[in-house]
């Protein structure tokens, strides 16, 4: 798609704007949509953007406002070890300087990540349901099979075997959508 602005550069912003009902769609280049500043939001530097949105969320936390420490005492700061990011940079800037960080912070993460996801701390995220059809089969066995060997380990062994049966019921199901959708 080509900006509509100069009609020279492909599109990298798309903004839509829904005004009284009436849906916009503007298609810019990132030079266009710098010129255009404040009309579009996230396409100035001061406009808004969803590290802003993460780092205000972490600001909220009343974990963050504590009363200042004495300059002579030494605070024990949470940093990660391969990238030596603190939380405090993490809150300001809004994004995590490598994968690790994720573990380090996880602790602090986990009350934002509620919050976010409606009470949930981890985000399963959807799968389409043309090209999903047996993967929620599919994990849903491998969920039983963890289920059936704590039942064996702690000799629960009739619980065990309704567990076993219904995995063998999901296998059934497997084999027949595999044939089916060759």
């Amino acid at each position: 798609m080509i900006c509509q602005e100069c009609n020279l550069r492909p599109a990298t912003m798309h903004f839509t704007k829904i005004i009284n009902g009436e849906k916009t769609e503007v298609h810019l280049c990132e030079k266009c949509a710098n010129e255009k500043g404040e009309m579009f939001m996230g396409s100035s530097p001061t406009g808004f953007s969803i590290n802003n949105l993460l780092a205000g969320l972490l600001n909220i936390n009343p974990s963050f406002q504590q009363t200042p420490q004495k300059t002579f005492q030494q605070e024990n700061v949470l940093q990660c070890e391969h990238c030596s990011m603190t939380y405090q940079q993490f809150a300001k800037i809004g994004r995590f300087g490598c994968a690790h960080c994720y573990e380090t912070f996880k602790e602090q993460l986990t009350p934002i990540l509620r919050r976010l996801h409606g009470g949930n701390s981890a985000h399963n995220g959807k799968i389409p349901k043309r090209i999903g059809g047996t993967i929620h089969l599919r994990k849903k066995r491998d969920e039983l099979k963890g289920e059936l060997k704590e039942l064996i380990n702690n000799e629960k062994f009739e619980q065990a075997a309704e567990v076993r049966d219904e995995i063998r019921s999901l296998n059934k199901r497997l084999n027949k959508d595999q044939e089916g959708g060759e």
